[in-house]
């Protein structure tokens, strides 16, 4: 009887332990793509595994110390959405979040961390390896199979995501990648320099100062040279600058924290630090990142000495490393993928004047302007000049995330299929969350109908998300919360009626417009693409044509009129009124169903014989 109650305690272990090394997913880096992701795809369903380096979740937005979100603050979208929420309820309040002029969403790196943990922790089908690195990733018989660290064994996965924050896991693969900047014919792109190159952004380690209510000075930095910093702020000593100059306590005041914190991410000759490491080994990166951390700390010696803020010294609070450091620097760009699609500069700045329509593809959104840091760059002056170019809000495609060469291999951080140009918007936080996030979309979609994800149907993904609390067109003036926000999202999304993009100072914006009217022969033009107008003639916008030339082409037919117009939520119903853009993009949604209606491919394409 012993023996067998000892065998009956081994199984019961044995099940109640999950051990496997067999996922559906694993993502490898646990970064803010990463976290996202991982937990898209375990909430719907979908057996998956998350390795990190650190000890911490969220990357740049925590480990490395930027804890101040650029962008997206009118756009909610999904993941991005909740994690903002989740800080608002932390510090009480959305003006709680308003503590440093560069953002609108500030917070603790510490308090970011334990969002996520708490976040993921819920997800029953997430387990997380911290602490872990991926050794090697090997394809075999469509899976992949991974080598991690000695002590933690090997795994394998149908589906594998790289969210590592330099694209690591991509010449792992012998996977298809660009690095640098591309010329202008790569992609058309006027304002891209005339000669490719592998210059990539600076990188920066960041310090969380606080003030210690006593003078802190450190010792002297080596190489210590004062006016290596004379010009990040307004000074005497700068003789002329090509930036404006902010007076000291405002450069500290641009990332103060809540709790009196103070994020040093100055870009005005301050820390950033040139590097392209993205090829080195460990060792050599080591040196990268010792090198950068020497510049950061001249520069506290300078603020302190020179600025006169002496009793502020880097946070004994935020993170648990020898030098109080970040755990890793900020990236700003990394190895891109060639995907299925590739996101360039014009698809942002005129989306409907391009040969494909890739803004029906469109799943995430983002409004920050091209922004690359060039400043650390010894020949910086010979590089476009590219901070803060203005665009218009904008939809990233989907095949932007999916491998073009590996069907089951997707990436959900900066390396994504776009070009040197417009990783200066796609890198930023609130987008890299959403990334993340449909990346996880994608790969539990293809998981759970076992597909491949080159063959997802992306009208599927994108309502998805849109029932997620995501955006899938950049709409600024109808908000989720709104009643008719899917249907002015899906209706943006054919094309049918379009948004209007614009620059408002240092806002980027796209419009829908619900209330305007609608420009009649453009609309006709767009309709074209769907229904044929010489067998279903639409005459004029009034409120009974446009029922009448619904009637013709759905089933059933519409009855009445006035019935269906109440029923659907309007109002001020007069047969004989011109319709607004917004009413008609609600009626022709429900009615005909456009966007379900008509499958698109990755290059926005309508696939018209799966109607």
């Amino acid at each position: 009887m012993r023996f067998n109650r000892i065998i009956l305690l081994i199984v019961i272990i044995f099940f109640s332990c999950d051990d496997s090394s067999e996922y559906d997913i694993i993502i490898v880096g646990g970064g803010a793509g990463g976290t996202s992701a991982a937990v898209e795809s375990s909430r719907n369903g979908v057996k998956t595994l998350l390795i990190e380096e650190t000890n911490w979740l969220g990357g740049m937005l925590t480990s490395a110390g930027v804890s101040a979100v650029d962008g997206n603050y009118k756009l909610p979208s999904g993941f991005w959405g909740e994690f903002k929420d989740s800080l608002v309820s932390h510090y009480g309040s959305s003006d709680a979040l308003k503590t440093g002029w560069v953002s609108n969403v500030l917070f603790e790196p510490r308090v970011g961390n334990e969002i996520l943990k708490a976040i993921a922790s819920k997800e029953k089908n997430l387990k997380i390896l911290y602490s872990s690195k991926v050794n090697s990733v090997v394809q075999t018989e469509g899976d992949y199979n991974f080598n991690v660290n000695s002590s933690k064994g090997n795994f394998s996965s149908k589906v594998l995501i790289d969210a590592t924050e330099l694209g690591d896991i991509l010449p792992m693969l012998d996977e298809d990648y660009d690095i640098g900047m591309d010329n202008k014919l790569t992609y058309g792109e006027d304002i891209a320099p005339d000669e490719k190159n592998d210059i990539i952004q600076d990188l920066t380690y960041v310090m969380i100062l606080k003030n210690f209510g006593k003078s802190m000075k450190i010792e002297k930095p080596i190489n210590y040279d004062p006016s290596e910093f004379y010009c990040s702020t307004s000074s005497i000593n700068c003789p002329e600058s090509d930036k404006a100059l902010w007076s000291p306590d405002q450069m500290m005041n641009y990332g103060k924290l809540p709790n009196g914190k103070i994020m040093i991410n100055w870009p005005i000759y301050g820390n950033d630090y040139y590097s392209n490491l993205l090829e080195m080994n460990e060792d050599q990166r080591k040196v990268v990142f010792k090198k950068a951390k020497e510049k950061s700390m001249r520069y506290l010696y300078y603020i302190q000495n020179e600025l006169g803020f002496d009793n502020y010294s880097i946070s004994d609070e935020e993170y648990d490393t020898k030098d109080n450091f970040p755990l890793i620097p900020y990236y700003r760009e990394a190895r891109r993928i060639r995907g299925v699609t590739t996101f360039s500069l014009n698809y942002i700045k005129k989306p409907y004047d391009q040969i494909n329509p890739l803004y029906r593809t469109g799943v995430l959104v983002g409004d920050y302007p091209v922004d690359h840091h060039h400043d650390a760059h010894p020949n910086k002056k010979s590089l476009p000049q590219l901070s803060f170019y203005p665009i218009p809000s904008y939809t990233l495609p989907i095949g932007s995330i999916i491998s073009k060469k590996n069907p089951n291999f997707l990436v959900a951080e900066k390396s994504i299929s776009v070009s040197n140009l417009v990783n200066g918007t796609t890198r930023l936080q609130p987008i890299v969350l959403q990334i993340g996030q449909i990346a996880g979309l994608i790969a539990s979609e293809a998981v759970n109908k076992n597909i491949n994800t080159q063959q997802i149907d992306i009208r599927t993904i994108q309502s998805k998300f849109l029932d997620s609390g995501g955006y899938i067109q950049p709409f600024l003036d109808v908000e989720k919360n709104h009643t008719f926000f899917k249907a002015y999202q899906r209706i943006g999304s054919t094309g049918i009626l379009r948004g209007t993009g614009l620059n408002v100072g240092w806002s980027n914006q796209t419009w829908f417009y619900p209330e305007k009217d609608i420009e009649f022969n453009l609309l006709k033009s767009d309709l074209a693409d769907y229904y044929d107008l010489d067998e279903f003639p639409l005459s004029d916008l009034k409120i009974n044509s446009v029922f009448k030339w619904i009637s013709l082409i759905s089933n059933p037919k519409i009855k009445n009129y006035e019935q269906a117009w109440v029923d659907l939520g309007l109002s001020n119903f007069d047969k004989n009124r011109i319709m607004m853009r917004g009413e008609f993009a609600i009626i022709v949604d429900y009615f005909l169903n456009p966007f379900k209606s008509f499958k698109v491919d990755f290059e926005g394409q309508l696939i018209h014989d799966e109607k």
